[in-house]
């Protein structure tokens, strides 16, 4: 029988369970990938299970999140992970080296192998022909030793693309466009697979761009062919022997399909405050802006960045604007150096940030209060930038260089110049000596993990009871995202390896005396939460359930969750569950009992 590419895959990798949509497949897991945000809890659960070596064909941990070293607690933690990679086998990427996608793709990304991510946009990867998913980091930590990934199987829904974006319009435009006809839950309990015509015109990094904002549709993954464009990216990297041909069989059939004709295509803008708000730049053309941001693993590229500065070349950024550049790794930093184009930035009044995630998730670079901040980050949740009353917007690099130069939202189609043609370069700045490969020293199986004082243990829980009654502590909305759950930001990031300490920070930005309320039940046997549709969208940080979970959090009822933390909560002993009837969320509120046998 004619098979999708990810039915091709997924048969590859299938240790359990029949491939069909809504039941429970297990596949094993080729590669992982860590983020110190997440990491430091893998690591601390690889610990806890005994692990001498991972099992694995590949484990990288990337340092790309906690970068400010505003005092111990960040360089401790890198520290600890390089102490961890050492002993566990695991290849570590150190602060400064780059944002843990774009730099997986480039020298470790292999057409065919799947990979699983303590990091939601680990999706990313599809745009190689992987299998990349992202989960909570404890099932990270079980896949790393050995053991298979589990899921529900999704269904499998086609993205035709035909024609060729047209000026002024990028791959950033094909993703938002997705995401204004179906929202940020479009995606949930789906894989969404590209095929066509276009994708001829749509470079590995155009697909990574795609790929990685599937997340923002609620997308199990994405997965793109591997093809000409795919192996010439590889040869790029000096890794053309990792390349490997891969598509959909003729005749191939698929749960859901749909087409993009890319020629209709024009610049499209994400409002505050989701990236599901999506209108035409042109619908909102001239709403003054005070912060324009290029970077971040939404649009990573060398492309994306050159273009930039093509656009700004000669000119200046407005006097009202911050113009913010996070280059994505040490290699693009070496790349735009080589073509000219960080010159070109700088002289344009940018402010050049150190490679990493930065400003997209609140650390630094936070916007102005109650001013529009233009961006081509993933994510635009409130309060994510690290200021509370924030207006960010989702954008394509065009669009955010051509609003630095005016001062406000701009459609760049209206620029008075012809659309920049940018090549990709055709060699690597290879900079892999910042790769630290895993120690094949036999001691360093034996070396004690080296924790500073602000790694605390892991928690010791109790399994659910057989019967639960708890009061309701909270009543929430729709679209509740990891972020009000548990933000981030460089107050809370750092905190990330101490559980009683970012704990305090629970719901803190909808209700900042949930923390002290939800501790007082847990000698009562804690407290339940309802809420409603796509509860836990956002971030695959298994903090968000782990810390209401050390506060006596045992029950969550909502109309829907997201897919990780929905897995999440279940991993630390909190029931989530659905309403039958969506009608009852709106009759329960705070201060109500819920009973559960």
């Amino acid at each position: 029988m004619a098979s999708s590419l990810t039915g091709q895959l997924i048969a590859e990798h299938l240790v359990a369970g029949e491939p069909r949509p809504g039941e429970e497949i297990a596949i094993h897991v080729d590669q992982t990938l860590t983020q110190d945000a997440t990491g430091t809890l893998v690591m601390l659960e690889l610990e806890a299970l005994g692990l001498e070596r991972v099992r694995t064909a590949l484990s990288v941990q990337y340092v790309d999140h906690n970068l400010l070293q505003q005092d111990h607690r960040n360089p401790d933690d890198h520290v600890f992970l390089q102490s961890a990679c050492r002993r566990f086998g695991i290849w570590y990427s150190p602060p400064g080296n780059g944002v843990s996608h774009p730099v997986h793709q480039a020298r470790f990304g292999r057409p065919g192998v799947t990979l699983l991510g303590s990091d939601s946009h680990t999706c990313a990867a599809g745009a190689l022909g992987m299998l990349a998913i992202g989960a909570g980091g404890i099932e990270v930590a079980a896949a790393m030793a050995g053991e298979p990934f589990h899921l529900r199987m999704p269904e499998i829904w086609r993205i035709h693309l035909v024609g060729a974006l047209p000026a002024w319009v990028s791959a950033k435009d094909v993703i938002l466009e997705l995401l204004r006809r179906h929202g940020v839950a479009g995606g949930v309990g789906r894989i969404l697979e590209y095929t066509g015509p276009g994708l001829e015109t749509l470079s590995a990094m155009d697909r990574h761009v795609i790929a990685n904002m599937g997340a923002e549709l609620g997308a199990t993954t994405s997965v793109f062919p591997s093809d000409a464009r795919t192996r010439a990216f590889l040869a790029a990297e000096g890794r053309a022997d990792a390349w490997r041909a891969l598509a959909a069989d003729t005749g191939a059939t698929y749960d859901a399909e749909e087409e993009i004709d890319l020629d209709a295509l024009e610049p499209l803008i994400a409002m505050p405050s989701s990236p599901g708000r999506v209108v035409r730049v042109a619908d909102v053309a001239g709403e003054p802006i005070s912060q324009a941001y290029i970077g971040s693993s939404a649009n990573p590229g060398f492309r994306d960045f050159a273009i930039a500065a093509a656009i700004v070349d000669g000119l200046c950024a407005h006097e009202r604007v911050s113009f913010d550049v996070s280059p994505t790794s040490r290699e693009l930093l070496v790349q735009l150096s080589e073509h000219g184009h960080l010159a070109t930035l700088l002289a344009a009044g940018a402010r050049i940030h150190q490679a990493g995630c930065n400003g997209c998730i609140g650390m630094g670079q936070a916007p102005a209060t109650g001013r529009l901040s233009v961006r081509t980050t993933p994510r635009n949740f409130p309060g994510r930038s690290g200021t509370a009353d924030d207006r960010v917007c989702l954008a394509s690099p065009e669009t955010v260089a051509a609003s630095a130069l005016r001062g406000c939202i701009t459609d760049p189609r209206t620029l008075d110049r012809p659309c920049p043609r940018i090549a990709e370069p055709d060699a690597p700045a290879l900079v892999t000596q910042r790769l630290v490969p895993p120690s094949d020293d036999p001691r360093a199986r034996a070396a004690p993990l080296e924790k500073g004082p602000g790694i605390a243990a892991l928690p010791e829980l109790d399994a659910l009871p057989a019967r639960l009654s708890l009061p309701v502590l909270l009543a929430l909305g729709d679209d509740v995202s990891t972020d009000e759950i548990l933000p981030a930001g460089a107050r809370v990031l750092p905190l990330r390896s101490d559980l009683p300490a970012i704990a305090r920070f629970a719901f803190a930005p909808v209700d900042p005396g949930y923390a002290d309320r939800a501790a007082a039940t847990l000698a009562a046997g804690g407290h339940a939460i309802v809420a409603g549709e796509n509860y836990g969208q956002g971030s695959s940080r298994e903090h968000a359930a782990l810390a209401p979970r050390t506060l006596g959090l045992r029950l969550v009822v909502a109309q829907s969750f997201s897919r990780i933390h929905g897995r999440n909560l279940v991993s630390y002993g909190a029931l989530p569950r659905c309403f039958v009837d969506p009608v009852d969320r709106d009759a329960l509120e705070a201060g109500d009992v819920l009973e559960v046998v």
